[in-house]
């Protein structure tokens, strides 16, 4: 951006007031360079920055945003809901029926409990686990990124990739001591690290999207599935992305296993702050107030926040993931033709209503693929489709999102973007 721009006179405000002039890393565009974009409204597939210039959107709030910015349906509910009061710190409908939404859908979620942020969910989580096993260590993979608590931050993907950041200061080595990081996609570490019978917990994100979207193969999932079962370890999905995003039942429709615990967020919030823990009842009824473990918040279960995602959910029916399936399968196959004609190496990976490409020759399954790849040209890629009108995320490290919005002239004018762009590569 220019720095004449508003929008870099906002981000230069923003650096006197805001460590690093923002609220969360990869919004500071520090891995593709130059000032981020300050953005102010949204509709549809399109956002607004301040300058008034306008980009089809494929960070959709990393996800929140699966109808498409201010869906008139999410802007009922979230209205009716703030002027019936926006918080009171006492149950109220919208969350119990946001909850009974969820257990209707998913049978592995015998009980929930909303939470804020999806790092909030996995820290309940991984108390839970240790609460039930009476264990200590959690065993978590590589690049797969489970929110910024003291436990997760190892060879996690997110902004600590985006920033080359391979743990953080301030987590203290007793505590870091207490996580397994083994490699994504392989059970060749698994087995030795769950026999020695102080596992409590094996985290996993079954499909990766915070080092770019990084499908788990079918038969490590069944295999965590197994080998939890034998250890008597507690088997978490984090599905803070994917739930409700890429099927009816996220990941585990995909995979048709059924996890211990599942963290949700994103969707479930449909745009503003709102997560969740659901699972067996004998683990979840542990918590407070009717078990001993315990979990607060001021704003947990907004109303608010529970009405914009109970009208969200209730959108996403069969034909809507069709739908996203069709564009998915559309712009995949563009980009990979937009590939061959520019003669540039690549590998697309998508699921759902997530896609990445990954400058590489071969597969990508696993993190070190994932860094190994040429990330310079997706710098150039970023660049090139921006100054086209098309967002995409400022990091090679994280998922491509799109919405029901997204409809063939978003569609036309991407691919004729990104066309341009790889011809630069």
């Amino acid at each position: 951006m220019s720095g004449h721009s508003r929008s870099g006179e906002l981000f230069r405000r923003a650096l006197s007031v805001m460590p690093g002039g923002v609220s969360s890393p990869v919004r500071a565009f520090k891995y593709v360079g130059g000032e981020p974009l300050f953005i102010r409204r949204g509709r549809g597939a399109w956002i607004w920055d301040a300058d008034g210039n306008r980009y089809v959107d494929y960070v959709n709030s990393w996800g929140a945003i699966i109808l498409g910015h201010a869906n008139a349906q999410v802007v009922r509910a979230a209205t009716r809901a703030v002027r019936a009061g926006s918080s009171f710190g006492a149950p109220t409908v919208p969350e119990l029926e946001l909850a009974e939404e969820i257990s209707g859908r998913i049978r592995e979620a015998e009980k929930v409990r909303f939470v804020n942020s999806g790092t909030e969910a996995a820290m309940t989580a991984i108390r839970l686990a240790r609460a039930y096993t009476g264990r200590k260590i959690i065993v978590k993979f590589e690049g797969n990124y489970h929110g910024h608590s003291d436990a997760f931050l190892s060879r996690a993907g997110s902004g600590l990739s985006t920033l080359s950041i391979p743990s953080s200061p301030g987590v203290p080595d007793e505590v870091a001591g207490l996580t397994m990081t083994l490699k994504y996609n392989s059970t060749d570490e698994l087995h030795g690290a769950l026999s020695k019978g102080d596992v409590a917990a094996v985290i996993v994100e079954p499909v990766a999207g915070n080092m770019g979207v990084v499908p788990a193969d079918r038969e490590f999932i069944r295999a965590l599935r197994e080998m939890c079962d034998s250890a008597g370890c507690v088997l978490i999905f984090d599905e803070v992305i994917t739930g409700f995003r890429v099927g009816m039942r996220g990941a585990i429709g995909i995979y048709g296993v059924s996890p211990d615990l599942v963290l949700y967020g994103k969707v479930i919030g449909g745009g503003f702050p709102l997560a969740a823990v659901a699972g067996k009842k004998e683990i979840m009824s542990m918590l407070a107030p009717e078990g001993p473990v315990y979990q607060a918040g001021t704003l947990a279960g907004n109303p608010v926040a529970a009405a914009a995602g109970l009208a969200v959910l209730k959108r996403l029916k069969a034909a809507a993931y069709e739908s996203l399936e069709s564009y998915g399968s559309a712009l995949q196959k563009g980009v990979e033709e937009a590939l061959e004609e520019a003669g540039v190496k690549a590998t697309v990976n998508r699921v759902g209503s997530m896609m990445s490409l990954f400058f590489t020759d071969g597969p990508v399954k696993s993190y070190d693929d994932v860094v190994s790849s040429r990330k310079e040209n997706y710098v150039k890629l970023f660049w090139g489709a921006l100054r086209k009108g098309i967002y995409l995320p400022p990091s090679p490290f994280e998922s491509m999102f799109f919405t029901l919005a997204h409809g063939r002239r978003e569609l036309s004018l991407t691919l004729e973007a990104l066309k341009n762009a790889l011809k630069e590569i």
